[in-house]
């Protein structure tokens, strides 16, 4: 295979794994996912950035074939990234693994690399290849303490990690808006979203650079810059949207009748509403809404006193990635007792939001228990008023 141009001398070497449906033994990847690593040929010198998963080491080799690598430069630790590097110094046994400190750290620990194979550079500190120059720009936390990501100053290219990236596999070297959109919403949420604060300090670092395209560690690479920063700075540092999740699962029907009616009155209200049935749980899906979601409203029956277990690990998702939503409600049912309010509430500490009107019922809702859904619906369309419009995919208007 030979690599695919990007512009004169720069070369993306993507590896695409089409069939990988679980990343992390966590993640689903409806599209599968990509590992990319890129070639920047100078006049005196080579340097391969990133390497690829093990699992798919001998597709990079291919592409490496007919090339030579005088530098390795390790932008992030995880074994997505850089796990074949063992292997492509067997094959250049004269190349040096260039990286920061905390990275080299990480991957003597990872992947046992000797000391002696390592260059480390500091924050801007630059590299000369022979008329292409490296700088490396230290973008920690996006989404590892150790992440940095290397600017080409002549073609004004940012080799940007996993910032900006999507887990899809596609034979196209340039994204596409309107593919690539989903993709890397559900990449943001399910790796980004919980350092939403160190993404807005990056994004004004990075504000500096003059940007003919950005070349992600995963999916494809973009040539229209802006809109991959347009559409972080959306995600990561604008306000909530006047969007509600609500997500359910419902065992006798009880919990989904509540849902109904909330729902529609919600709808009435000029609510956007996202409504997701736990029964077929998709990590992914619940975390795209979560990015835009001003309020969510979990639904659970009661299982031996407590919460439905489908309903406590989206709570413990919804924690570990610490949205931007600012209301959270609870409604379900109960047969003779329970206590999912408070077990549900235990689960989210890392949630800063405000409680609305919790509402647990016992059987079979009643007419005076389907109006305390026109309540609720009626003090979220109080509570999102002056909230930007929500056009998100999936949304019920």
């Amino acid at each position: 295979m030979k690599p695919s141009k990007i512009t004169e001398g720069v070369y993306s070497l993507r590896v695409n794994h089409f069939n990988r449906r679980l990343f992390d033994s966590l993640i689903p990847l409806p599209q599968g996912t990509s590992y990319n690593a890129y070639l920047v040929k100078g006049s005196e010198k080579t340097a391969l950035l990133d390497t690829a998963d093990p699992e798919k080491a001998e597709v990079l080799f291919d592409f490496l074939k007919d090339e030579k690598v005088d530098y390795i430069v390790a932008h992030h630790a995880e074994q997505d990234h850089s796990g074949s590097i063992p292997r492509v110094l067997e094959k250049y046994p004269q190349a040096k693994v260039v990286t920061n400190p905390k990275c080299r750290e990480f991957l003597m620990t990872h992947l046992h690399l000797p000391a002696d194979k390592f260059i480390e550079v500091k924050d801007g500190e630059t590299l000369s290849l022979g008329g292409k120059t490296l700088e490396f720009v230290y973008l920690p936390w996006v989404h590892w303490p150790e992440t940095m990501g290397t600017y080409l100053r002549e073609d004004k290219v940012l080799f940007s990690c996993d910032f900006f990236g999507s887990h899809l596999a596609t034979g196209e070297l340039f994204a596409e808006e309107h593919l690539v959109y989903e993709p890397m919403k559900r990449y943001f949420a399910e790796i980004m979203m919980p350092f939403r604060s160190n993404i807005k300090s990056n994004l004004e670092k990075l504000a500096k650079y003059r940007l003919e395209f950005i070349a992600p560690s995963h999916g494809p690479v973009h040539s229209d810059p802006k809109f991959a920063l347009d559409v972080y700075r959306d995600w990561a540092v604008s306000d909530a949207k006047n969007k509600a999740l609500v997500a359910y699962i419902s065992m006798h029907g009880s919990t989904y009748a509540l849902v109904n009616r909330l729902v529609s009155r919600l709808q009435e209200r000029g609510v956007c509403v996202e409504k997701i049935n736990l029964d077929q749980f998709d990590e992914g899906r619940v975390a795209m809404a979560l990015v835009d979601s001003a309020t969510v409203v979990i639904g659970t029956p009661t299982v031996l006193t407590g919460p439905h277990p489908k309903v406590v690990y989206a709570a413990h998702l919804a924690n570990l990635l610490r949205p931007k939503t600012k209301y959270v409600s609870i409604i379900g049912s109960f047969g003779w007792a329970g206590r999912a309010v408070e077990t549900l509430s235990g689960l989210i500490p890392n949630l800063k939001v405000e409680v609305l009107k919790p509402t647990l019922v016992k059987g079979l809702p009643t007419e005076a228990d389907l109006k305390q859904m026109d309540e609720l619906a009626d003090l979220i369309a109080e509570k999102h008023k002056g909230l930007a419009a929500c056009c998100a995919d999936g949304c019920l208007a």
